[in-house]
Parts: C-alpha cells; structure tokens; sequence
C-alpha cells in the first residue's frame, strides 16, 4: 500500500505512538516513529536533543516538507505523556480499540492529534500535491516535564537555521466536551509563590520568649486574598490567587514554630506581567509583616499571552465549522501550553481533541473524533495555502 495512502489515516499512527512508554522525559522511540512516517511522505526530519545541568537530556523534532523559504505552516505538539497511573480497564500503553473508543495514555494528550496532522497532510499530497510552501512539524518531548528542553529551545535553534514559521497550529485537547466547541487564541500566565515566615521557636506556656512566624503569615495571605486582582479583560476572565498549601510541620502541641510556610499560585490575564505580581506580593509582605520578616520564592511558568482574532484564527474557525457545524469560541481559559514560547514567533492557536478524558485512567478519544480533526487540520491546510493568509507577523507585533 503506499505510503500516502496507508498514513492518510490517522489510527494506525496514533496506536504506534501510543504503544511507546514515552513518559516525561523519556522518548522510547516514539519520534522515531514518527519520523519514519514523515519520511515516507517526503519531509526532511531534524532530529534534535537538548540538555541542561541537573535535567535528563529531551529529545525534539523538526520535520519539514517543502523549502526553506517558503511560507511555513507548523503544527506544534509533544509526544511524551504523563505516567499512566492507576485505574485502567485496558493496558495503557497498548492503544486498544473498544467500541469505537481508541483508549491509551497519549490518545487526546496529544498523540492522537499529531497523527491526525500527519494524516491530513498524506490526504493533501495525495489529493492535491505538496502545496505552494513549506509545512513542518516542532514535536518535543519536554511538554509534560519542566519545558526546559523542548519547544523554547527548538525555536531558536530553527530560527538560527534561517526558518521562519508563519503561523503554528497547536494540537492540544481544546475541546472541553465536543468537537469543534474551542479554539484556543491565548492562555493565562502562571506564577506560583512559596512564602516562608521566619520566627523562633519556643513553648506555648510561654508565648512572650518566641517569635511565633503564623500570625504574619496569615495577615499576609488575607491582605493578597481581600481583593480580586482584576475584573477580567476583553479576551480573559478575572485573574485568579489560590491557595494551594499552608504548612508548619509541627507535630507537638506545645511548641511554637520557628518557620511557617505558604504556597499559592496566580493566574493572570493580560493586565499583568509576572515582574509586577512579584512586586505587588513583595509590597503586600513588606507592608504588612515588616521588611525582611517573610521571604518570597517565586517561579514563573508562563507569562500571559493573546494571539488577537484575525487571518489565522478565522481560518482554523472557518475549518471548524464546516466540519462540525459548530461556532467554535475563541478562548484564553485552561493551564499553560507550548504556545506560550511559539507567540513570540508567529501567530498561534490551539484546536485539538476533547480534553475530558486527559491525564486520567481509561483517557480516550472516539475514532470519530480523529476522523472529524483529521478533516479540519486537512481544510487548515488548503486555506492556508489558497492565499488567504499572506505576511502574518504583522498580527503578533513581534519577531524572535
């Protein structure tokens, strides 16, 4: 069977993919999977590893079919997928077919998705012929893990080899319950903050000999708490401060801690920037517990980011609709994604699977459903290239 014709169907990838324990940051073959495919269908593949010190080394992939030069639509993605876990009806890394489920971890998050790009892009060359351009794919392995190694990385590298994605196609699970519900145009930022009170420990009989570090703490966090951070903005809802731990590790009952600790995390639309939450927590610590008396640990995930409704997201709305019926809405909502590193270089949206099953036992996706985003990927494809979509840098406002 020719190649094209046997990957224009997206199963027989997604399975392969599936079957390859390829649990953050490991790879177990599974972009040489894909590689092998893409090279049946004429792209010139880049394998590419990338380490840091006290990281495991993460393989990547670039894949592109056509020139250099060209206009570059990418579809974006990952193959690596959180470990299985518990619960299963079936064996997670085995990709079995039930009742015209595909079940396995990776089928919507996101190993399903990529197979269905690879298929639309068989069902172009075979129907159409290679199109007026280049089309590529950035596939890490690093979505899942600490993203040090993976997609911020690889950009930069193509970008030295004087490529330049035009536009990029995301294929995590957008679709909360259906497909064809959510297009994907930005996402909140993340911070997340350790706030760690330093006090002197002593016995409770006697409060006035220590230094007890909670009350502070608590002022502090109902301080930050009091007061929503925003009112939402024309694409994000209201930012959001959670509390995610609060801790002193004391097992006696009559000893004051010397040390208390706190954690929250902040989602932040685009009123913010992760420098002016750091600030504003350090201001509200200052103000209220006195200087020096709580130390602040910031780590910032993501900064916030809006792809504004133009070419590139009418395209993929205009795919979607023909081929569910539905109006898909234009989202910021959810976690973090790769697409946070790809704004800064060209136009971005995300439209995938449904994520209902994602990261959980049993996690599945209906053959249907690889069918009907195999078909919309395929209309991306041909709008893209009918020139529809010219110079889409000037939709960002910036360049790498």
């Amino acid at each position: 069977m020719p190649a094209r014709t046997f990957l224009s169907d997206p199963l027989p990838l997604a399975r392969d993919l599936i079957r390859r324990h390829s649990v953050t940051p490991e790879d177990d073959g599974a972009l040489e999977v894909l590689a092998r495919a893409l090279g049946q269908l004429g792209f010139e593949c880049f394998p590419v590893t990338f380490e840091a010190p006290d990281t495991a080394p993460v393989n990547n992939l670039y894949a592109r079919l056509g020139p250099a030069e060209a206009p570059n639509l990418c579809f974006a993605g990952h193959t690596d997928v959180v470990p299985a876990g518990d619960g299963w009806s079936v064996d997670p890394f085995a990709g079995r077919i039930v009742n015209g489920t595909l079940i396995g971890r990776g089928a919507a998050d996101m190993k399903g998705a990529v197979a269905c790009f690879v298929a639309a892009v068989a069902r172009r060359l075979a129907g159409m012929g290679p199109p007026p351009g280049a089309i590529s794919l950035l596939i890490t392995g690093d979505e899942e893990g600490p993203a040090v190694n993976g997609t911020v990385r690889l950009l930069p590298w193509i970008a030295e080899k004087g490529e330049r994605l035009s536009a990029c196609i995301v294929g995590e699970p957008s679709n909360p319950t259906r497909m064809g519900e959510m297009i994907k145009i930005g996402r909140r930022g993340s911070v997340n903050f350790r706030l760690i009170s330093h006090g002197r420990a002593g016995h409770a009989a006697y409060p006035h000999l220590a230094d007890n570090p909670i009350p502070p703490l608590l002022a502090v966090l109902q301080a930050l708490t009091a007061a929503p951070l925003d009112e939402g903005s024309d694409h994000f809802d209201p930012s959001t401060l959670a509390l995610t731990s609060l801790d002193v590790g004391n097992r006696a009952e009559n000893v004051i801690p010397g040390r208390a600790e706190a954690r929250f995390n902040i989602r932040f639309n685009d009123h913010h920037h992760s420098e002016a939450l750091i600030s504003h927590v350090a201001e509200t610590c200052e103000r209220v517990a006195g200087a020096g008396r709580i130390e602040i640990v910031p780590r910032v995930s993501g900064e916030s980011f809006l792809t504004p409704p133009g070419v590139f997201s009418t395209l993929i709305a205009e795919a979607v609709r023909a081929e569910t019926g539905l109006e898909p809405e234009l989202s910021t909502s959810g976690g973090t994604s790769d697409a946070r590193f790809i704004k800064d270089y060209c136009p971005v949206a995300e439209f995938g699977l449904v994520s209902r099953t994602i990261h959980q036992a049993d996690e599945q996706v209906p053959l249907a459903d690889l069918e009907t985003l195999t078909r919309v990927y395929r209309r991306l494809i041909d709008g893209f290239f009918a020139g529809s979509f010219t110079d889409s840098t000037s939709e960002t406002g910036s360049t790498p």
